[in-house]
């Protein structure tokens, strides 16, 4: 289809632009100060994502119609929400499953009286806590397609854990996200209050973690097309059983 053809030429084209993709990783620096991503909600609940993020991972699970999706890190619970939604598009009796070390009552409450809330569950628990994890593979015993979504803690050592513990559950065609993987980009000294920065974060966790998996490879086509993402790097497209 020439739509197709034009469009992968631009994205070619696009990617290969320096200062195209440099004002990218500015938009990113400069909005961050102004905590942009949180300025956004899904069906009523607060997003803390940047849009175009949100449209990759949209495409994402339309095209690989998981059964579960299992999101690391809840907030405000919009990306449950999120995912949710797009789980009762598909018509199917797909599940989201949320982690996080806390899950505060006034959020809980509000996810669990969303209309899509049935379509939602919850394990409040370290991502990386041994008996968080079984839970969630028990959980997951009786899915074939699983996408997951790794947004908790930001530091090497936790992402590095979860992408250890929560790979095995992604199969060829699916997907291993792992968001803000910009903070690598950014400026060192950005994050003051956070135990994560520069050297210490998910992209550089993902750098490590394919050193020893040959099961994923960067989807670059995906941080290609955004030029603004959160998440350059952390599209892991798995290509292995």
């Amino acid at each position: 289809m020439r739509f197709i053809e034009e469009r992968r030429t631009d994205v070619r084209r696009m990617a290969e632009d320096e200062r195209t993709r440099d004002l990218g990783v500015i938009f990113i620096r400069e909005t961050m100060r102004y905590k942009y991503s949180y300025n956004f909600s899904w069906l009523g609940r607060p997003i803390i994502q940047l849009p175009q993020d949100l449209i990759a991972l949209q495409e994402i699970v339309w095209q690989v119609k998981p059964d579960l999706i299992i999101e690391t890190g809840i907030a405000h619970g919009g990306g449950l929400v999120f995912y949710a939604s797009l789980l009762e598009l598909l018509g199917t009796n797909g599940i989201v499953l949320g982690i996080d070390i806390d899950i505060r009552e006034p959020n809980r409450l509000l996810i669990q009286t969303h209309r899509l809330a049935e379509r939602i569950k919850m394990i409040q628990g370290s991502s990386v806590d041994p008996l968080v994890v079984q839970q969630v593979y028990d959980f997951a015993k009786v899915r074939n397609r699983i996408l997951v979504v790794l947004d908790s803690n930001h530091t090497h050592e936790h992402v590095l854990k979860e992408l250890e513990a929560y790979s095995p559950l992604v199969k060829r065609g699916s997907y291993l996200v792992v968001l803000d993987t910009s903070i690598e980009d950014m400026p060192a000294g950005s994050f003051p209050d956070r135990p994560w920065g520069k050297g210490n974060n998910p992209k550089t966790a993902v750098r490590e973690f394919l050193k020893t998996n040959d099961r994923f490879e960067i989807d670059e086509s995906i941080q290609n097309r955004l030029i603004i993402t959160a998440a350059k790097d952390g599209y892991l497209k798995c290509v292995k059983d």
